[in-house]
């Protein structure tokens, strides 16, 4: 079975403190690492009251220090936002506290509102189509090669850390295979172009050296419960979220309520169904088969999952529920 991970962002639960929603996420860094995940990448994204994880490096420096073996890393550092000196020294940082275990995944979306983009440049010249030219960089700063123009980064050089490429579009695809980086898809709210991205990733991918092979994963939700009523209960948080964003509102994580009916219009429960559709959601039994055919479909490497959970402990009872499953699906994909 491939490997699974965990995306998070660190969620600002409904009446809930920032610190809790901190001390969560490294427990679920901890249940994760004991249940066997590969990765806990958390990703970059600012000004949205539901959301903690706008300092990734940061929090993942107090989660490192909370857990020995699991993978860490972004997912991702949104790149237009920062000069990648910043970025290098940053994971750099990261690399020499917890060596091996730090990935660096990269997007060129800025996270957040256009107003609050324009309060994190680094400058106003700074666009998305730097974004190719500012991942070289930003690999030879971490590499082992000359110094660029006699710049350094300290700590950062000769730490190598390992740079993915995420994206929910064709063009974060080419960019991918031209450099012979791995590939994560966001599919887990941007599912339009899944298939299409991963054919044009594999198609086109460019070995860095010989043995090189295109490394895929992609992303889903997934609300695991005892049962199918609980499941269908929580994920409510999460539908009531995308229509909060929808409407521009930008409130805390959204407890979980009885029925979506009298929240959302027939063209937003549209909207959220489309947008969530690789989302899974039930037992252990209901969805094995959604996610075995999901896994088959894609032939990706690895899975990334994020539980869009408002429960603490439901939250980590799905995360364990999910690794279960995990084990148990190979009677399920043959």
């Amino acid at each position: 079975m491939i490997p699974f991970s965990i995306l998070d962002l660190s969620p600002i639960g409904q009446g809930k403190s920032i610190s809790e929603s901190f001390s969560l996420s490294l427990a679920m860094a901890q249940r994760a690492e004991t249940h066997g995940y590969q990765r806990y990448w958390l990703a970059e994204h600012h000004g949205m009251s539901g959301v903690g994880s706008s300092s990734p490096a940061v929090l993942l420096s107090h989660i490192g220090a909370g857990t020995s073996t699991i993978r860490l890393g972004a997912g991702g550092i949104m790149l237009p936002n920062h000069a990648p000196l910043v970025v290098a020294e940053q994971f750099g940082t990261l690399a020499e506290l917890y060596p091996n275990r730090i990935d660096l995944g990269l997007g060129r979306a800025p996270g957040t509102d256009m107003l609050t983009a324009r309060a994190l440049r680094r400058n106003m010249q700074a666009s998305v189509d730097d974004y190719p030219q500012d991942v070289q960089e930003l690999e030879r700063l971490l590499g082992d090669g000359p110094f660029d123009k006699g710049i350094v980064a300290v700590p950062g050089r000769q730490t190598n850390v390992p740079l993915w490429l995420l994206g929910s579009s064709l063009y974060s695809a080419q960019v991918a295979a031209e450099f012979g980086l791995p590939y994560s898809f966001a599919s887990h709210f941007a599912p339009d172009q899944l298939m299409q991205a991963l054919t044009v990733y594999r198609r086109h991918f460019k070995p860095k050296k010989e043995g090189d092979k295109p490394y895929t994963m992609a992303g889903i939700m997934a609300v695991l419960a005892d049962t199918q009523e609980e499941a269908d209960y929580l994920f409510t948080s999460a539908q009531q979220q995308f229509v909060n964003l929808r409407r521009g509102g930008n409130h805390a994580f959204p407890a979980p309520v009885e029925s979506m009916d009298t929240i959302w219009s027939p063209s937003e429960s549209h909207m959220v169904s489309h947008a969530l559709q690789f989302a899974v959601v039930g037992t252990k039994a209901s969805v094995a088969h959604q996610l075995s055919s999901f896994i088959e479909k894609t032939e990706i490497d690895e899975l990334i999952i994020s539980f869009p959970i408002y429960d603490g402990e439901k939250r980590l009872a799905s995360l364990g529920l999910m690794s279960e499953l995990r084990h148990e699906m190979v009677d399920y994909v043959a």
